[in-house]
């Protein structure tokens, strides 16, 4: 083992989510994010990183038309156990009826307890965006729905609607998602009907609810594949939504009835029925 290991911190004036985006296609690894920033954490050098969100910046900025800048902070540090330290300062957190707790914890009585680990997880039910589609999923979705999940991650969504009792389908573009999507699904043993590499285009049915929690940006990109997928009276769940582009969620979905949004500091959570 190295004694250091590099420590990578970008902190864009905008557009968090895209970044985080942005970097992980280029990173495999966990990426940790805070209010304002992204840190990475690698064995190898991060400067093709930095340089690498430069150049994102002023791409955005020029496809944007904003001013779009990052700042980025690399240093070495002493290669202390940043895992265990990371686990130590999280704790399981309860959204509704759900009740998300990582191994090292135990699972709370009266809950419905979902097993995660966040060093390993692609979503752990901490980030707001994660929280509104659970409480979502606790309020709408019934026993025997049939239930897809645009973008899984960790899976934590499908397996709070499997716990439910509905039928859960689940995709995302990772596959790396897809195996830790499927690995926390046997975890708390629950199964998906079906999961797969891939988004919604390759769906084969229509769902009683879809649930997408994705950057606001790709959601407008798949409004159609979306709605498409989602049967007449059904129900799509969007999230992963910044208050500042709520407004362009509401255009691209200004055909279905909004029933509810649900906000969480700078977050949306919003829920649709697409009437028949």
């Amino acid at each position: 083992m190295k004694d250091t290991y590099w420590e990578l911190t970008v902190t864009p004036s905008a557009h968090l989510d895209l970044f985080l985006d942005f970097l992980q296609s280029l990173f495999p690894e966990a990426i940790e994010i805070t209010d304002t920033s992204l840190i990475i954490r690698s064995k190898e050098d991060v400067a093709p990183l930095a340089e690498s969100a430069r150049e994102f910046a002023k791409l955005l900025a020029a496809r944007t038309g904003e001013a779009v800048s990052v700042e980025t902070s690399a240093q070495t540090k002493e290669n202390v156990d940043w895992i265990a330290q990371y686990r130590e300062a999280i704790r399981p957190v309860e959204v509704g009826e759900f009740y998300v707790y990582p191994s090292w914890e135990s699972p709370k009585e009266g809950k419905r307890n979902i097993m995660i680990d966040p060093a390993l997880a692609f979503g752990s039910g901490h980030h707001e965006t994660t929280a509104g589609c659970l409480l979502a999923i606790g309020k709408y979705v019934k026993p025997g729905d049939a239930f897809l999940d645009v973008g899984c991650g960790s899976g934590i969504l499908g397996i709070a609607a499997s716990m439910l009792g509905a039928r859960v389908d689940a995709c995302d573009t990772d596959p790396l998602a897809v195996d830790n999507a499927q690995n926390n699904f046997s975890l708390n043993d629950q199964k998906p009907q079906k999961i797969w590499e891939g988004s919604v285009p390759a769906a084969e049915r229509e769902y009683d609810v879809v649930v997408a929690n994705i950057v606001a940006d790709v959601l407008r990109m798949i409004a159609k594949d979306l709605k498409k997928r989602t049967k007449e009276g059904g129900l799509l769940i969007l999230s992963g939504i910044l208050d500042t582009k709520e407004a362009q969620i509401d255009d691209a979905f200004g055909d279905l009835e909004l029933l509810e949004t649900i906000a969480d500091s700078e977050w949306r959570t919003k829920i649709y029925r697409k009437q028949g």
